[in-house]
């Protein structure tokens, strides 16, 4: 057993894994479970601020991104995909495998994206059946600013689709005032529920781009408008996960109780930041800092897997590389969710500290010190 400290999967609250043990009705035939996914559905809604449908589907939050890109995209569409990180260039596979043809705008990893400089782009170029943004890139920690980026693309009559699993429930989105036509989330990260399920909003205007399609759309599984009519045919197009539905039901619950998450995960992160540059380490990212994840940069001459297997094998606690162009250069720290909370936090500093000094780095100050100096003596979680 570890403590979990990675930016997804997060750590489960017991009332959820309860919730997932409990007798469950058949979800194929038994209508009372259709009722519950259905009130489910517009929580999640409530919770995401918009008034278009939202589904839970079943797959890790990664089918919800593959869903959106099989349902918007048809041969030869032209796709602007946003590419400020890793996840971000990785929509391209998607539309290309569906068909599409991606245009990379590509900038800065260590910052987010530039509305104003978008706005130039596509004064120049705008013909685009849709567009491809993350909200948090979790490899490298970046938050993008989708407030800005989304309005600037409807308004040249874009689509949105957006990608915010690692920042949905732990970052504000507001998916109507945004202008968000499709918008992903998981629910392995800031709800803390296990890993399978994904999230996910549809708008009115990608419905209407998915029925004005005259190509089929090349996948059943991931096919959004199977799922348009299973409230009013009280019928799901497969056999839903009813343990996970009602494990998430308790997660969602949880943080519809939580009325300060988003300003603890602000606190916390900050607090985060400031140990870690504090003790003589440097953070990847130049701004646009994530709420739900700290990533800095693995000093010279350690390698980050010895981080990695000491923090666990000596202090039970698990911290989480990265991938891509990033492998073993950074590390990231995940404190979203469940664990967003300043006692899991201050023990993952403490002991990356030890583990650091034991790998002889020079820690300038001690993280647990200034992390608790930072954020304030109260625990912020609520768990």
């Amino acid at each position: 057993m570890y403590k979990i400290m990675t930016p997804g999967p997060t750590s489960v609250p017991q009332n959820v894994i309860k919730a997932r043990s409990m007798w469950f009705p058949n979800s194929d035939t038994d209508e009372d479970f259709i009722e519950d996914y259905h009130e489910l559905c517009r929580q999640i809604a409530g919770l995401l601020h918009t008034e278009n449908e939202v589904y839970i589907m079943d797959g890790e939050g990664i089918l919800g991104l593959e869903a959106g890109c099989a349902a918007l995209t048809e041969p030869g569409d032209r796709v602007l995909v946003l590419d400020n990180g890793i996840y971000g260039k990785g929509f391209a596979d998607f539309v290309s495998i569906y068909g599409g043809v991606p245009v990379l705008y590509s900038s800065d990893y260590r910052n987010p994206i530039d509305a104003d400089e978008l706005r130039a782009f596509l004064e120049k170029d705008h013909d685009f059946k849709y567009a491809t943004v993350v909200h948090c890139d979790t490899p490298s920690g970046m938050l993008n600013d989708v407030s800005a980026v989304c309005p600037l693309l409807k308004s040249y009559g874009i689509l949105t689709l957006v990608d915010s699993v690692s920042a949905m429930f732990g970052a504000k989105l507001s998916v109507d005032d945004w202008k968000i036509d499709i918008a992903c989330g998981g629910s392995q990260k800031a709800l803390s529920a296990p890993s399978g399920l994904t999230l996910i909003s549809v708008s009115p205007d990608a419905f209407a781009a998915i029925e004005r399609r005259t190509a089929p759309i090349a996948s059943f599984y991931c096919n959004l408008s199977v799922f348009r009519n299973y409230y009013k045919d009280k019928w799901f197009p497969y056999t839903m996960p009813a343990s996970d539905i009602y494990g998430l039901k308790e997660a969602v619950r949880i943080v519809k109780e939580d009325s300060g998450r988003l300003k603890r995960h602000a606190r916390i992160a900050a607090a985060v930041r400031k140990a870690v540059t504090g003790a003589g380490l440097t953070l990847y990212a130049e701004s646009g800092y994530s709420p739900t994840v700290t990533v800095f940069n693995v000093p010279d001459g350690i390698r980050a897997d010895d981080i990695i297997e000491i923090m666990r094998r000596e202090y039970k606690i698990l911290i989480g590389g990265s991938f891509g162009i990033l492998s073993g250069k950074v590390l990231r720290i995940g404190h979203m969710g469940h664990n967003a909370n300043t006692d899991d936090v201050s023990d993952t500093l403490d002991a990356l500290d030890k583990t650091l000094r034991f790998l002889e780095f020079d820690i300038k100050n001690d993280m647990k010190t200034t992390f608790m100096a930072s954020v304030g003596k109260a625990n912020f979680g609520i768990y």
